[in-house]
């Protein structure tokens, strides 16, 4: 008799045992389901080379997801964003995510330090998160189509539904090299 009680306990151990693995087994896909996934993390920052980039000209890269706009501005666009009054802007702060959040949006706060030709914005609008096209609109700047905000040169809101400006990622210039995020 106490040899049907042991087989018992083990059958109700090996059993549970089976039965614990069983659940983990099933439960981590969704566990594992919460992390970022390998795109993503091979995203978390990227370089991009300027190197070939001319006067005048934009590239779009991505990053995290989102689309990044690179202009090496022409002289007249650097000069028509400094032109702007603090006054005439609807954001007064920088939207930098490499400065200070009470910095004003001036153009040297909007553009590379040392190399103010060039510009690194965000590409979402900051109104709804559409793509504004370049080179466009009433301040030569960036033009949402969907809602008709306008940004400048600077990629300062000027008109339209959005109340910011478009957002500056983390990066770091070395050379050639821009590193983002």
């Amino acid at each position: 008799m106490s040899d049907n009680g042991t087989r018992r306990d083990f059958l109700y151990v090996a059993t549970t045992a089976v039965g614990a693995v069983g659940a983990a087994a099933a439960a981590w896909p969704f566990i594992d389901y919460l992390n970022p996934d390998a795109a993503e993390r091979a995203l978390a920052s990227i370089e991009v080379n300027i190197a070939d980039l001319q006067e005048g000209q934009s590239i779009t890269v991505m990053w995290r997801g989102k689309p990044i706009f690179i202009r090496y501005r022409t002289p007249q666009e650097i000069a028509d964003a400094e032109a702007v009054a603090m006054s005439d802007l609807k954001d007064p702060f920088a939207q930098n995510a490499n400065l200070s959040p009470e910095d004003p949006s001036t153009d040297p706060n909007r553009s590379v330090p040392g190399e103010q030709q060039y510009i690194i914005m965000i590409a979402n609008c900051t109104h709804f998160g559409c793509i504004p096209t370049g080179e466009s609109g009433e301040y030569g700047g960036w033009y949402c189509p969907c809602h008709g905000s306008q940004f400048d040169t600077a990629g300062r809101v000027r008109a339209g539904p959005a109340a910011r400006n478009l957002d500056i990622p983390p990066y770091k210039k070395d050379g050639d090299v821009i590193v983002i995020g």
